[in-house]
């Protein structure tokens, strides 16, 4: 009986090495499979989702799962555990929750972070120079004061501020906070509404309607979930909304300063390359903040708004009309 038992834990040991079958403590070194997680499906999320795709067939890497959770965010962890078991030679995050539910597993597994807008507060990284945590990425920090700039410039009457956030997003109430901070050491008056699901939004861009001149939009993924709800509000009350990303802007926020979304994911990529083809250590691979460099403008709110553009802007902004 006990030799029965030794041959058979000795196939069962066999077939393990065959497939792979390793727990966390395996970085999974053996398996060319590639996970790509993200929170939920929208325009700016897979734009990336596709810059990092591309750039990684491109280099030859074809084995690659990509996964959404819905906006699900118990199934975004249990998405995350999956893929923290070691038959994963790298997992791509997109924004900050799937970063946080793939680096709180703490296995041997690299997260390569994409657009995290702030990954020290974030818990993702300590230090954005010397990666830990075995993560590393980009990070798509939101230009607060030039936003607010080009708003003044563009829409000179607004007196008081709006904000919409969903709380439970760190990325989110990390650039809402930097956007009071901005107001406060500018002495601009500012209200605040802040959701816990999509369905609130509504509601809270009404509550903002009478008491604001223009509303900013921090990079939350709630709150551009419902981002049509925003639009027509704001239109029907002739209030310029400016949001923190391309994708904001297409679905009816007045204009914003953005980042491209698919060259951060190929830039998330390439640094993924780096470790996967080139084999550098993580640790050797510094997180980088990727510059917001694109003006963009929502046609059909420009119209509703009345506004003319400054001959400067006409000419350098991207004008874009709401996305089918």
């Amino acid at each position: 009986m006990k030799k029965k038992f030794a041959v058979v834990f000795t196939v069962i040991m066999a077939v393990a090495a065959v497939f792979g079958i390793t727990g966390c403590g395996n970085s999974g070194s053996g398996s060319d499979k590639i996970g790509v997680l993200y929170l939920i499906e929208n325009s700016a999320f897979e734009d990336m989702k596709d810059g990092i795709v591309d750039e990684l067939k491109a280099n030859g890497y074809d084995n690659i799962d990509v996964q959404c959770a819905q906006g699900d965010a118990t199934t975004l962890q249990t998405i995350a555990q999956n893929m923290a078991d070691g038959s994963y030679k790298a997992v791509f995050t997109i924004a900050t929750p799937a970063t946080q539910a793939m680096v709180n597993q703490e296995c041997d597994t690299p997260t390569f972070f994409c657009a995290v807008s702030a990954p020290v507060e974030a818990g993702v990284i300590s230090d954005m120079d010397n990666p830990d945590k075995n993560a590393t990425g980009t990070s798509n920090a939101i230009p607060i004061e030039d936003i607010f700039e080009f708003a003044d410039k563009l829409t000179p009457d607004i007196e008081t501020w709006g904000f919409i956030y969903c709380t439970s997003e760190d990325n989110s109430v990390n650039t809402a906070n930097s956007a009071k901070e901005y107001c406060d050491a500018n002495n601009i008056p500012y209200e605040e509404v802040t959701v816990t699901n999509s369905s609130e939004v509504q509601q809270a861009a009404e509550t903002l309607a009478d008491k604001v001149d223009g509303i900013f939009i921090p990079n939350d993924s709630v709150v551009q979930s419902a981002m049509t709800t925003v639009t027509e509000v704001a239109r029907d009350n002739k209030i310029p909304v400016y949001g923190s990303s391309k994708t904001m802007v297409l679905s009816g926020a007045f204009a914003t300063i953005a980042i491209s979304d698919t060259e951060i994911g190929k830039q998330t990529a390439q640094m993924g390359l780096e470790y996967l083809k080139d084999g550098k250590a993580l640790t050797d691979i510094p997180s980088v903040v990727v510059p917001a460099t694109e003006t963009v403008i929502n046609q059909t709110t420009l119209d509703a708004l009345g506004i003319e553009l400054p001959e400067d802007i006409k000419s350098t902004a991207s004008i874009v009309d709401d996305a089918e």
